[in-house]
């Protein structure tokens, strides 16, 4: 019984991370593509009223956030001694262990399509939309994962 409730979570656990890629590297495009299409409009006179959509530039003031690497380096020069104790601190910091779960697939052993409905509807998705995505998201993950290792890891801690 324990054996069984914990290949359903590990099951469960491969169908959202392939899911995940195809939707992650959609989301990474889309984020990328977004301020270049916003860039190339030009509103005239700063302002735009359409029949369906409207648009508008407004500038607005506030401060730039300087980059965390950036201000330790600055930091580090005008206060050289306590510096070299905060790169020290961040070098501690960075080295600590962290457990990652490691999971995949049996050798000749697949998901079914049910496993992957199942994640979805539990994702909010109804079993038509869920039906309707299914084989769009399968391609897209077979053709992205063709060049990735099946093992996968997370981090669980």
């Amino acid at each position: 019984m324990v054996n069984e409730q914990l290949e359903r979570q590990v099951i469960k656990l491969i169908a959202l991370d392939r899911i995940d890629i195809p939707v992650s590297s959609m989301s990474g495009k889309l984020k990328r593509e977004k301020p270049k299409v916003a860039r190339e409009i030009q509103v005239p006179r700063g302002n735009y009223s359409g029949d369906r959509v409207y648009a508008r530039v407004e500038e607005e003031e506030g401060q730039k956030a300087r980059g965390m690497k950036e201000a330790i380096d600055i930091f580090c020069e005008k206060h050289e001694q306590y510096g070299v104790e905060l790169r020290g601190l961040i070098a501690e910091q960075r080295t600590t262990r962290e457990p990652h779960l490691y999971f995949g697939m049996q050798e000749g052993c697949r998901l079914t399509s049910a496993d992957y409905m199942d994640v979805m509807t539990s994702l909010g998705f109804s079993e038509a939309k869920a039906e309707s995505m299914y084989q769009e998201l399968m391609d897209a993950s077979r053709k992205i994962s063709k060049a990735r290792c099946e093992e996968r890891s997370i981090l669980v801690g």
